[in-house]
């Protein structure tokens, strides 16, 4: 990486402490975020990463997520208890947003209860501020219940599924 100088355009190399520059990554990647900005003194050093999701329609969300909430939201505490797992093994969302369950409109949904998951893999979106945050798996498992609605808002650390 190269730096420009503000003295007379001359380029000078950076000094780059790659493992800090590792680490930001890795932040990016467990938190869903999609850009880390860090300053130290006059130099900054910005993480970024694109997300690879289609984007969503947000105005009918809302209209269509009052009639279908009351009627999953009884099915899904069902699951959970039926399954004998709790909420202590349940995926919180890291954010305040709007949750989706599938990568766009129309597409079948990134996991079913029942379903085997791999950590790591994708489970849903949280749209915040219109970046699409796609949420993994912390852990490989089964899908014992989803906890939300397609098109749902969700507060940070609400349970989202729960993966035994």
């Amino acid at each position: 990486m190269a730096e420009h100088s503000r003295n007379s355009g001359r380029k000078s190399k950076m000094n780059v402490d790659i493992e800090l520059l590792r680490e930001l990554a890795e932040l990016l990647s467990d938190t869903g975020l999609s850009e880390i900005e860090v300053e130290d003194g006059d130099r900054k050093l910005r993480v970024a990463r694109e997300l690879h999701a289609a984007s969503y329609t947000a105005a009918p969300a809302p209209q269509a997520a009052p009639t279908a909430a009351p009627v999953a939201q009884p099915q899904a505490a069902p699951a959970a208890a039926d399954s004998g797992s709790d909420l202590s093994n349940a995926v919180p969302s890291p954010m305040v947003g709007t949750v989706y369950l599938a990568p766009e409109p129309g597409a079948a949904d990134f996991i079913s209860v029942g379903a085997q998951v791999k950590e790591g893999q994708t489970i849903l979106i949280v749209e915040a501020m219109k970046v699409m945050n796609p949420i993994t798996a912390p852990r490989s498992g089964t899908v014992k219940a989803i906890l939300v609605d397609n098109a749902q808002p969700v507060e940070f650390d609400q349970p989202l599924v729960v993966i035994d």
